[in-house]
Parts: structure tokens; C-alpha cells; sequence
């Protein structure tokens, strides 16, 4: 299962360099291009387990202010805030930094069941 969603997000990622190399467009991206992976780590935290998240900005475009959808989140292991911060239902991403095209951002939690984390919110900035 884990190596199933690694190998989705490394073939989206892949597919969609080659369209925007094709196309020569790279200014169709929004908070929808930001891809969420989870995976189990193998670890648990006091018996419950531990879920890697890996987040990659799929566009050529910067994107700041990202927030997502966290209805709920939990942990039992401590979640660098300046990394994702739980504001209500919703998270910050990076303190609403700048995530550079391409880049990724990643973490770690301990729950279970594991947090469906989706992109809601981003601004979008310096397309190249």
C-alpha cells in the first residue's frame, strides 16, 4: 500500500512535468496541485501508529498561505509547529511560507485511524 501511493506521487509528478514542458503553460496552478501523500512509517508511538506525510507543491508556480482541511487532527507525538500548525478545522502549512515549485514538506503524527489532510487554500505567486 505505502509503496503504492509513493510510486502514484512520483508518477503524477512525473506526468505532469511533461505536460507543462508540451503545453509550455505553467500558469494553471492552485491549491488542487498540491499532492498529499501518507504513509505508514512502521513505528508506533505507545501503540498506536505513526504516519508519514510528505506534501509537494506540483506546480511551477510558488504557493504561500497553504491551508488545509484537518477537521479534528491528533497526535500523540509532537508536530513541529512551524511545520503544521492546527488552527480550528484547518492547518497551516509551513507558517504560510513559501512552498517553491516542485518542492515538498514533510512530518510525521501518531494516530489511528490516519488524517484525510486536503489542500484548501493557497496564493499563488512568481510563475515561471
Amino acid at each position: 500500500m505505502a509503496t503504492m501511493v509513493i510510486k502514484s506521487l512520483i508518477a503524477n509528478l512525473f506526468l505532469s512535468l511533461i505536460i507543462i514542458q508540451v503545453s509550455g503553460c505553467c500558469h494553471d496552478c492552485s491549491f488542487s496541485k498540491i499532492i498529499v501523500g501518507t504513509e505508514r512509517s512502521g513505528r508506533n508511538v505507545e501503540g498506536i501508529p505513526e504516519w508519514n506525510v510528505s506534501l509537494i507543491n506540483n506546480c511551477t508556480c510558488v504557493q504561500s498561505q497553504i491551508k488545509l482541511a484537518c477537521k479534528g487532527f491528533q497526535t500523540l507525538e509532537p508536530v513541529d509547529p512551524s511545520i503544521l500548525s492546527v488552527e480550528g478545522d484547518n492547518c497551516n502549512l509551513i507558517n504560510g511560507n513559501p512552498l517553491q515549485p516542485f518542492a515538498s514538506v514533510h512530518f510525521s503524527y501518531a494516530w489511528d485511524p490516519p488524517f484525510l489532510l486536503l489542500p484548501i487554500h493557497s496564493v499563488i505567486s512568481d510563475c515561471s
